[in-house]
């Protein structure tokens, strides 16, 4: 180990474009002498950079984290890349855990988290203020917990009546599994109860829609899309310009959820 050991940015790059990405990230990722990310993050970063470039695979998130320790630990001064928010489902607490398990190996090293724009907040603007009362965000991947732990929440936070935001919420190892979640969730909510759709969201391909829970077809979703569904108090515009949604600050005083 260099006797004087680096740092290590955890770093948010929202969307991926650069003016939804802070300033903050901007100038550590120009600065970093290395940058560690899962490949397709790397590329949205490798124009602002000239730092060397660590690419790897999507499922090696302890890996990467060690590996950029390792990095800081000589004295290099290294950037994680995280899509959206690096605390929300990413790598902010695939490094700290590593930290937590191996905490003498890095003790010297500094470690920071600088935020970016999650996927919820990138969807919820593109079609008003869903997100504008209580929320909860949930992902549907099984990768690191139980699929009777997903559904034991969805209906926790449905029956509380949460808009929910679903994360990583169908892949081709789980094709038939959003269904199910939507299924849970439809037994707390009305059928023409909001869903946001928005796949890609803030890229060249963005696609936005917003349906109902009734109508909703799991089968047009994939890894790169994340879904917003709405409370019980969600509401529709039909405005001019296209429909616009938002759930109330104010929430009824009558001491019950309202049922589907």
């Amino acid at each position: 180990m260099s006797s004087t050991a680096g740092r290590v940015s955890v770093v948010g790059v929202g969307p991926g474009r650069s003016h939804w990405c802070t300033p903050a990230v901007r100038d550590r990722g120009a600065a970093a002498t290395d940058i560690v990310g899962y490949g397709p993050y790397v590329d949205l970063v490798e124009t602002w950079t000239s730092g060397r470039l660590h690419r790897s695979d999507n499922r090696v998130e302890a890996d990467r984290a060690r590996h950029a320790l390792d990095l800081a630990a000589t004295g290099r001064d290294v950037v994680v890349v995280s899509s959206g928010d690096p605390g929300i489902f990413a790598m902010a607490s695939a490094l700290i855990e590593q930290l937590d398990a191996h905490g003498d190996r890095w003790r010297q090293v500094d470690v920071e988290v600088l935020p970016g724009i999650t996927a919820a907040q990138a969807l919820a603007s593109r079609v008003g203020a869903p997100l504008g009362h209580d929320f909860c965000v949930i992902s549907l991947s099984d990768v690191l917990k139980p699929w009777h732990v997903i559904t034991r929440r969805l209906a926790a936070a449905a029956a509380a009546d949460f808009v929910i935001a679903l994360y990583n919420p169908r892949s081709r190892h789980r094709p038939e599994q959003l269904a199910d979640a939507m299924a849970v969730v439809a037994r707390h909510r009305r059928p023409e109860t909001p869903v946001i759709v928005g796949r890609h969201v803030g890229r060249d391909a963005e696609q936005v829609t917003i349906v109902d829970l009734r109508t909703f077809d799991p089968t047009t979703v994939d890894m790169s899309t994340v879904l917003i569904i709405g409370s019980s108090t969600t509401r529709l515009l039909d405005r001019p310009l296209g429909v616009r949604t938002y759930t109330p600050r104010s929430y009824p005083d009558d001491g019950a959820v309202p049922k589907p």
